[in-house]
């Protein structure tokens, strides 16, 4: 049955003032009531529409948006160099093993939304696909290359004994990585739909990123597994998006700046990365009394006193004295020499005895 409606609007328009406008142009702000009786008495065609709206200039909201996509691009660039940067620093079985696969699979996932993200957002806003799509490919470029790749190394770094197993060995070593990776990758997402009104705290936990390393150090008693240009780095480029989004007062995207909020996450990572440069530099057990900690084994311990002929150390090959006890002599469990030097640049490569090939304990 047809129905002849009418509608009446009565609104407010008003001027936004200069100091609030993003462009050229004038904006305006609409205020007011949008009614529909039906003409032949019967009701109402709909309920009464409050009206709220701002005007918005269609090429500086364009302007924005690919600045931003520039901005995630050149984030994404610079991220690839930090990540080739750290794969060279720990480039070696003991110094991948170093590192915490949580960090980096925590890093990836995050990289990972961001591309689903943008791919989204281009798809949406047809006009500006190709600039999210540029951004997203730069984020898909930086999780599915190369910090997979970095995964992979970790995974099997930490697993020294299954490569000389066969392929089929490895072949379920990295189908249980990548189940495990996209698994938390969709529950993730299941998780962040589910609880939408609370994004900000699910940012701050994704953002915790540098603990799983801070905790592998201290139980590993680690010696630098990450590089410090790194560290910095990564807490600066990780940084740059939600700051723009939740920080800055005339984003794209419309959104309330929350400066409390952006304090306390810049805060929270800086402590974090602190925190491990603190560890880079004075040791990764710094900040725990030494009344807690493990007894730890000590390469400059006393040997016998009777030994006074002179031995060669097998890595650089040259002799040792041990007719004088001086710090340039170290000994391994196993009543092996060495010069310091020589032992401690063999332990960044394998955590093993050169000369019987018994497990050493960490420096």
């Amino acid at each position: 049955m047809e129905k002849h409606c009418n509608i009446e609007i009565a609104a407010q328009i008003s001027r936004i003032s200069s100091t609030q406008n993003d462009g050229d142009r004038d904006r305006y702000h609409i205020e007011g009531l949008m009614e529909s009786p039906a003409v032949d008495d019967d009701g109402d065609c709909f309920s009464p529409l409050l009206l709220n709206a701002t005007s918005v200039n269609i090429e500086v909201y364009y302007n924005k948006a690919v600045n931003y996509t520039l901005m995630v691009t050149f984030v994404s660039f610079i991220q690839v160099l930090l990540l080739i940067r750290q794969m060279e620093h720990s480039n070696t079985q003991s110094g991948a093993a170093k590192v915490s696969i949580l960090m980096i699979g925590q890093q990836a996932i995050m990289d990972a939304y961001l591309c689903l993200l943008h791919l989204t957002a281009g798809i949406l806003v047809e006009s500006l696909f190709n600039a999210f799509a540029t951004a997203a490919f730069f984020k898909f470029v930086v999780f599915s290359i190369f910090e997979m790749r970095y995964l992979l190394a970790i995974w099997k770094a930490s697993r020294p004994m299954n490569n000389s197993e066969g392929w089929e060995t490895m072949r379920r070593e990295l189908s249980v990585l990548y189940s495990r990776f996209y698994g938390i990758l969709l529950g993730g997402i299941l998780v962040m739909y589910e609880f939408h009104n609370f994004l900000r705290p699910i940012l701050l936990l994704l953002y915790s990123f540098w603990i799983p390393q801070i905790i592998t150090n201290v139980i590993r008693d680690s010696r630098k597994p990450l590089h410090p240009h790194y560290i910095l780095g990564m807490t600066i480029t990780r940084l740059a998006i939600p700051l723009y989004i939740f920080g800055c007062p005339h984003n794209f995207m419309r959104i309330e700046p929350d400066k409390g909020w952006c304090i306390c996450l810049g805060v929270f990572i800086g402590l974090q990365a602190s925190l491990l440069l603190l560890q880079h530099y004075l040791g990764s057990r710094w900040f725990i009394p030494r009344q807690i900690l493990p007894e730890k084994y000590s390469y400059y311990r006393r040997f016998d006193p009777d030994t006074n002929h002179a031995t060669d150390c097998v890595i650089c090959m040259t002799a040792i004295d041990l007719t004088q006890r001086s710090s340039d002599c170290m000994v391994t469990p196993c009543d092996h020499f060495f010069h310091s030097g020589c032992l401690q640049r063999w332990m960044d490569i394998k955590m093993e005895c050169p000369t019987c090939r018994r497990s050493l304990p960490p420096a």
